[in-house]
């Protein structure tokens, strides 16, 4: 009997944290100007991933470092997003996202290719798992609307799966667009 409840204890615990990875982007120390002297407190800003097409961000702040960065995880793995990736490496279309003043462009890539892009969306990509793109951040360069934007370009990635559903068709008739052409001329 106690066998059978450890092993569901050790199962509970895989469902639990299905091994993500998390990536600190950015602490910020502020303070407050009380009576005594001056207050500190820190803001954590967290990416987490499974790396296999899931990934969220989450910020804490907190007295401590440790606390504010547990609280940004903790908000990370709530907020976390499904994308869909091309052959579980890339993306399968060019996107744009925006947040505020932040634009990002993020563009498909061959293999081999890596991961070409600046500090918190590398973040984003790493913990999600892509290994081939190559995007640009513009305009603000704030690590939290970089991240937003990126996540708000990411949520607009759609799978050719996605795309046929919707138009109610066929996979195949999604992806054979260059052969359709040449079937009506004959």
């Amino acid at each position: 009997m106690a066998r059978e409840g450890q092993q569901r204890g050790r199962g509970r615990d895989r469902d639990e944290a299905p091994e993500f990875a998390d990536r600190l982007v950015a602490i910020n120390r502020v303070s407050k100007t009380v009576k005594g002297g001056k207050r500190f407190g820190f803001a954590a800003l967290v990416v987490v991933g499974d790396q296999k097409g899931r990934v969220g961000f989450g910020k804490g702040k907190a007295k401590e470092v440790p606390e504010a960065i547990r609280k940004a995880t903790e908000q990370a793995k709530r907020q976390m997003i499904r994308v869909p990736l091309r052959e579980g490496r890339t993306l399968h279309h060019d996107i744009e996202g925006r947040h505020g003043a932040g634009k990002v462009v993020m563009r498909t890539a061959p293999e081999g290719t890596g991961i070409i892009a600046g500090g918190p969306m590398r973040a984003v990509f790493e913990m999600l798992g892509i290994k081939d793109v190559v995007s640009k951040s513009i305009g603000s360069q704030n690590p939290y609307n970089m991240i937003r934007a990126t996540i708000d370009g990411l949520q607009k990635e759609s799978s050719p799966r996605m795309v046929a559903q919707r138009r109610g068709k066929k996979v195949a008739d999604i992806l054979k667009k260059d052969e359709a052409p040449a079937e009506a001329e004959a």
